[in-house]
């Protein structure tokens, strides 16, 4: 063989190589330390001994070593430091919302991270349903924290996160979004839990189906932006009141039940399925938190943890990502 041949035959199977590293899907769960009397709208914020505590619950009960996070601020950097002494893998969500300052100092402290923790911090987010939240208000921001993200040059590759509907363009067939250019990856988020109660275009998912539906809407987005990796950022489903429906605001039907085994259920085989294609997922949530129950999610809102949201935290499902 001459020397052509073999460097031409070395460059394909170091490629191949390659490719099937990249192709392994990262199956994480979603990380907010707001357990207990914890709330992000006010008081005391998590401390580094509570973080600690539950990553390290989160490795004695569960399979997971990847995490998402929900901002860098108020106490939730020390969320880097404790996964990289464990090594855990971290999506990091740069938080975005109507305030520029905020803003200003969530991209600054999320850069510096990411250069701090390039081995442990595999992807960053612009925000997470910014647009969701806060219609096209805050489309400014979100492209103003892409654009520091691409000059400062940080080695992971930078997205950003809303529900699947946004990411269609709010449109069927779907199409891209203005964002679909700017990023390197998009991140959906897909509940048929609240699918349930608000949408009339897919007003009846229960368990059984939910899998099934995690992956369609994965496929609409996917065909929107083929050149993009899509992952799954957000899926589950409540874990209790144990046997309660979610009652459609507009059909008035009830469809899809909270309990356990339908946690369990949804959860599960939608890894499995996921894993099938090699999507990268992401499960909501690792831990329960109590203050949900005061927004408009009401008492379903803290029942969506894998895990207890007060001491000793145990984890009451068992997966296999």
């Amino acid at each position: 063989m001459n020397v052509r041949c073999y460097l031409l035959l070395t460059g394909l199977l170091f490629s191949s190589v390659l490719q099937a590293k990249e192709i392994k899907p990262l199956q994480c769960v979603a990380f907010s330390p707001y357990v207990n009397q914890l709330t992000p709208n006010y008081g005391l914020r998590p401390s580094a001994e509570i973080i600690e505590t539950l990553l390290d619950t989160l490795i004695k009960q569960t399979p997971f070593r990847c995490i998402m996070s929900y901002g860098v601020l108020n106490g939730l950097e020390a969320i880097f430091p404790a996964a990289k002494k464990r090594g855990i893998k971290v999506i990091a969500i740069l938080w975005i919302d109507k305030d520029k300052l905020v803003n200003t100092d969530s991209i600054s402290h999320g850069i510096a991270l990411a250069r701090e923790y390039p081995e442990t911090i595999v992807r960053l987010s612009c925000g997470s349903e910014v647009r969701t939240r806060n219609n096209f208000s805050v489309d400014t921001e979100t492209e103003r924290c892409l654009n520091a993200l691409r000059e400062s040059k940080v080695s992971q590759p930078i997205g950003v996160i809303d529900t699947w509907w946004e990411w269609c363009n709010r449109s069927q067939p779907c199409h891209e979004n203005q964002f679909s250019k700017q990023v390197d990856w998009i991140g959906i988020n897909i509940f048929p839990w609240w699918e349930n109660r608000h949408a009339d275009l897919f007003p009846c998912v229960d368990a059984n189906a939910a899998a099934d539906f995690h992956l369609a809407r994965w496929l609409e987005v996917k065909k929107a932006n083929p050149k993009k990796e899509v992952i799954i950022t957000e899926f589950g489903w409540v874990s209790a009141p144990e046997g309660r429906g979610q009652i459609n605001l507009k059909t008035k039907k009830e469809c899809g039940i909270a309990s356990q085994k339908n946690q369990q259920l949804v959860l599960q085989s939608t890894f499995k399925k996921l894993a099938e294609k090699k999507v990268s997922a992401v499960a909501f949530e690792a831990f329960s938190e109590n203050w949900k129950a005061n927004n408009e999610e009401g008492d379903f809102g803290r029942f969506w943890g894998l895990c207890d949201s007060t001491p000793p935290y145990t984890c009451h499902i068992s997966l296999k990502p």
